[in-house]
C-alpha cells in the first residue's frame, strides 16, 4: 500500500471507492442501455402507429368521399334530367292536345263557323296574339285557302291559352298550301326593316319536313328561332284526314334558361354540367376547351365514337339510361361522371366532377395529420435531446449523490415511458382512445408527448362519431319513408274479398310504388246497395309530394261521388278544388266510373287516363278506346265528358296506370299494350286476383333486373249480374 496524503492506494478506502465506482458505472451503463432500448422501441412504435393511423385516415376519408360522390352525383344528375325531360314531355303533350283539336276541325269543318285570322300588327308586339304568315307568292284572297285559314282560326283561343298558361313560347298550325297561323307575343319581329311582313318558307322548315317524314310526334335539333334568333327546340305533329296530310301542328320551347343554367354550373371545385344530344354532340356546356366544349353543329364530334374509349362508352350508355358514377380520363386529368337520359328528346344530362377536387379533402387531411405528426416528432426529438443532456447532469449527480438517487431518478424517468408504450401497443379495434393519466403529468417532454397522443386519439374518435351520426340519420329517414309507405297502403282498400256478401261482382286491385311511396291510387266503394264507385288515377310525379297529392285527390273524388254527383260533375268540382293553392302545379289523370249493380249499366268519365280493357263473357280482353278529357288540376272550370257502358253477366273490366305498359327492361324496351293484352288473355276466364297476378308476373319477367321507374297500379272487376243471372247464363251454355 502507498499513501498519498490522506488517500491510501490499495487500501480499504480505495477498494470501497473502487467498488462503489464500479457499481455506479455498472448501474449507469445498465440504466443507459435500458433508456436507449426503450427510446428506440418508443420511436419505432410512434413511427409505426403514425403510419397506421395515416393509412386508416386516408382509407376512411377516401371511402367516405367516394360514397358521397356516388350518392349525390347520381341522384342530382337523375333529378336534373327528370326536371328537364318534364319540360319536353309537357311540350309534346301540349302539341298533342293541339293536334287532337285540329283533327276534329279538319275531319268535320262544316261543324265549325270559322274565325278570321289577321296578319301581324306592330301594336300587338309584347301581347299574345294569333297572326297569319305565308310563304312568298301565296295569294289567299277569295280562295279555298282563305276558308282554310278561317277554319284554323277556331283554334285561336286554345293556342293563346297554351302560350299564356304553359312553358311553351309559341305554337302554330301550318298547312300544305304554305300558310302559317302562329300564336306568340312577338308581332314586332314579323316585319322587315322596311315595314313589310316577312315571308316564311313553311314547308321547308325542319319541323315541317321532320313531322311529314316521320308521320308522328317529332322533335327538332336545337336551332335558332326564325324571328327572335333565340336558341330553342320545336315539337311538331302531322294531322291526317282520310290518309292525307291536313296540317302540321307545332310549338316552340326556348332553351335560354337551360343554356344559362348549364353555363353557370361550373364551380370552384372543378365540377360542371353539360348536355349531349341524340347524335353524341355537346349542345350546352360551360367548357371552352377539351372534349366537352360546344362546337358549331357542322364541326361537332360524335362523342360516342371518340378515340377516348372511356368517354365514348360513357356517352353511349348515358344516352340509353342512367349510368353509375364512372371515372373518365381526359387529357392529363380524371373526372367522375354520371349521366341520365331525357327520354322525350333522347338527350342526356352529364354531371362532371374533377377527381382532384374530390380527393382534395383526403389529401388536406393527410397533410394536416403529417404536419401534426412532424410537430410531434420534432417535439419528441427535442425531448429526447433534452433528456440526454438532463441525463448527463443527473449521472454526474448520481455519481456524486449515490446509487439511491440514481435509482430514484431512473424509476421516475422509465415508468411513464413504459406506461405510454403499453397504452400505445394496446390501441386498436374499438379501443382507439388514448387518455391522459396522472402518471404522464411529469411536467416535461413526456407529458407533451402524452398530450399529443391524447389529442390525436380524440380527433380520430370524433371523426368516427361523425360518420356514425350520418349513418344514423340515413337510417332514420329510411324508417320514416317506410312508415309513410305503410300509411299510404292502409288508405287504399286492401282486404280481399272486399265485399264477401255481394255475389253480383268480384273485384281485386294492387298498387306497387316505384319508390317508398307513390302517386298512383285506386279506389272502389259502395255508394248505396245498388251502385259501386270505381277509381283509377295517376298523379304526375313520384315520392312524398305525389303521395300527399294522391291522398287529397282520393278523398275529394270519393266524397263527391258518395254525395250523389255524376262522374263528370265530380271531376269538374275536384278539378277546381285541386287548382286552389296548387303552387307545385301537380295534376292527376283519373278514370272514374259508377256501376249500377242490378243492371250492369255504368257511367264513366276519363280525365286523361289510359284506355280501359273490356272482356265480354266467353271472349278475350280488348281495349275500349274513346276520346279523353284533359287531366284534373290542369285548366280551371273544365267540362268533362261522360260515356255509358253496360256489362253483361260474365263480363270483366280491367283498368291500370301507365306504369304497367311503360315498364322497361334493361335495354329500355317498353312492356307495351300488346304484352299487356297477351298477359290478360293467358287465362281470360280467371278471377280478378289471378288476372292481376298474371299481368304482374309477366311484367316482372319482362323487366328482369331493370329498376322499376314508375308506379304500377291495376284493378279488375268481374260482373256476375243480379243474383239469378249466373244460373240463367249457365243454363244457356248447357243447352
Amino acid at each position: 500500500m502507498k499513501k498519498i496524503r490522506n488517500w491510501v492506494l490499495g487500501g480499504l478506502q480505495h477498494k470501497i471507492f473502487n467498488l462503489v465506482l464500479i457499481t455506479i458505472i455498472l448501474i449507469v451503463v445498465a440504466y443507459t442501455v435500458v433508456i436507449s432500448y426503450q427510446t428506440k422501441n418508443l420511436s419505432g412504435l410512434v413511427a409505426d402507429t403514425g403510419q397506421k393511423q395515416e393509412e386508416s385516415i386516408r382509407e376512411i376519408s377516401t371511402l367516405t368521399m367516394d360514397a358521397v360522390v356516388q350518392s349525390s352525383l347520381s341522384r342530382n344528375t337523375e333529378l336534373g334530367a327528370y326536371i328537364a325531360d318534364e319540360l319536353f314531355k309537357d311540350l309534346g303533350e301540349n302539341v298533342t292536345l293541339l293536334g287532337d283539336y285540329a283533327e276534329k276541325l279538319f275531319a268535320d269543318p262544316e261543324s265549325f263557323p270559322g274565325q278570321e285570322v289577321l296578319p301581324p300588327e306592330m301594336e300587338n308586339d309584347g301581347k299574345i296574339s294569333v297572326q297569319l304568315l305565308t310563304e312568298e307568292g301565296i295569294d289567299i284572297a277569295g280562295s279555298e285557302t282563305e276558308e282554310h285559314i278561317r277554319l284554323i282560326g277556331n283554334m285561336a283561343g286554345l293556342m293563346t291559352a297554351l302560350v299564356k298558361n304553359t312553358q311553351i313560347d309559341s305554337c302554330f298550325v301550318a298547312s300544305p298550301d304554305g300558310i302559317l297561323v302562329m300564336a306568340d307575343d312577338c308581332s314586332g319581329l314579323k316585319f322587315t326593316e322596311s315595314g313589310e311582313i316577312k315571308n316564311i318558307p313553311v314547308r321547308e322548315r325542319p319541323w315541317y319536313t321532320g313531322a311529314e317524314e316521320t308521320g308522328k310526334l317529332f322533335f327538332t335539333d336545337v336551332e335558332r328561332d326564325t324571328f327572335s334568333d333565340r336558341i330553342g327546340i320545336v315539337c311538331s305533329l302531322p294531322v291526317y284526314v282520310d290518309g292525307k296530310l291536313a296540317a302540321v301542328i307545332g310549338a316552340d320551347l326556348f332553351l335560354d334558361t337551360m343554356e344559362e343554367t348549364v353555363n353557370n354550373s361550373a364551380d370552384e371545385y372543378g365540377g360542371f354540367t353539360c348536355i349531349v344530344n341524340q347524335n353524341g354532340h355537346v349542345i350546352f356546356s360551360p367548357e371552352k376547351q377539351g372534349a366537352l366544349q360546344v362546337y358549331i353543329s357542322e364541326d361537332a364530334p360524335d362523342l360516342r365514337v371518340s378515340e377516348n374509349l372511356e368517354l365514348a362508352r360513357f356517352i353511349a350508355d348515358a344516352l340509353h339510361g342512367p349510368t353509375d358514377v364512372r371515372l373518365v380520363h381526359m387529357g392529363d386529368a380524371a373526372y367522375f361522371m354520371a349521366g341520365a337520359p331525357m327520354n322525350t328528346v333522347k338527350w342526356s344530362l352529364v354531371s362532371v366532377v374533377d377527381e382532384k377536387s374530390v380527393r382534395e379533402p383526403t389529401i388536406l387531411l393527410q397533410k394536416q395529420y403529417q404536419e401534426i405528426n412532424d410537430i410531434a416528432r420534432e417535439n419528441y426529438a427535442g425531448s429526447i435531446n433534452n433528456s440526454r443532456k438532463t441525463l448527463l447532469v443527473l449521472l454526474i449527480m448520481i455519481v456524486a449523490g449515490g446509487i439511491a438517487a440514481a435509482l430514484g431518478v431512473a424509476k421516475r424517468i422509465v415508468k411513464p415511458l413504459n406506461t405510454i408504450t403499453n397504452r400505445v401497443v394496446n390501441l386498436g379495434g374499438s379501443n382507439l382512445q388514448f387518455k391522459m393519466e396522472d402518471v404522464y403529468r411529469t411536467g416535461d417532454e413526456i407529458e407533451v408527448l402524452a398530450e399529443a397522443f391524447s389529442n390525436l386519439s380524440a380527433k380520430t374518435l370524433q371523426y368516427v362519431e361523425d360518420i356514425k351520426t350520418v349513418t344514423a340519420e340515413k337510417e332514420r329517414i329510411g324508417a320514416e319513408l317506410g312508415m309513410a309507405k305503410a300509411i299510404q297502403a292502409s288508405q287504399l282498400p286492401h282486404l280481399f274479398p272486399a265485399f264477401p256478401d255481394r255475389k253480383e261482382f268480384d273485384i281485386y286491385a294492387t298498387m306497387t310504388p316505384a319508390r317508398e311511396v307513390g302517386g298512383d291510387f285506386y279506389d272502389f266503394f259502395l255508394i248505396d246497395d245498388d251502385h259501386i264507385g270505381l277509381v283509377m288515377a295517376d298523379v304526375a310525379g313520384k315520392g312524398v309530394p305525389a303521395a300527399l297529392f294522391m291522398m287529397v285527390s282520393r278523398l275529394l273524388i270519393r266524397n263527391r261521388i258518395q254525395s250523389g254527383e255524376s262522374p263528370s260533375v265530380a271531376l269538374a268540382n275536384v278539378n277546381n278544388q285541386l287548382l286552389e293553392g296548387n303552387e307545385a302545379e301537380m295534376f292527376v289523370t283519373v278514370w272514374l266510373a259508377v256501376l249500377e249493380i242490378s243492371t250492369g249499366r255504368g257511367v264513366v268519365s276519363n280525365a286523361g287516363h289510359e284506355h280501359p280493357v273490356l272482356r265480354r263473357a266467353g271472349g278475350n280482353y280488348e281495349f275500349v278506346k274513346y276520346r279523353h278529357s284533359p287531366a284534373v288540376a290542369v285548366f280551371p272550370d273544365m267540362k268533362y265528358e261522360e260515356h255509358t257502358f253496360e256489362l253483361q253477366p260474365g263480363d270483366s273490366i280491367f283498368v291500370y296506370t301507365d306504369g304497367a305498359v311503360e315498364a322497361s327492361d334493361t335495354e329500355d324496351n317498353l312492356f307495351g299494350t300488346k304484352r299487356l293484352i297477351s298477359a290478360l288473355n293467358k287465362e281470360p276466364d280467371a278471377d280478378p286476383e289471378k288476372i292481376l297476378n298474371n299481368v304482374r308476373d309477366d311484367i316482372i319477367a319482362f323487366v328482369s333486373e331493370a329498376e322499376q321507374f314508375d308506379d304500377v297500379t291495376m284493378m279488375c272487376l268481374q260482373y256476375n249480374g243480379p243474383a239469378s243471372a249466373p244460373a240463367v247464363m249457365k243454363a244457356e251454355q248447357k243447352e
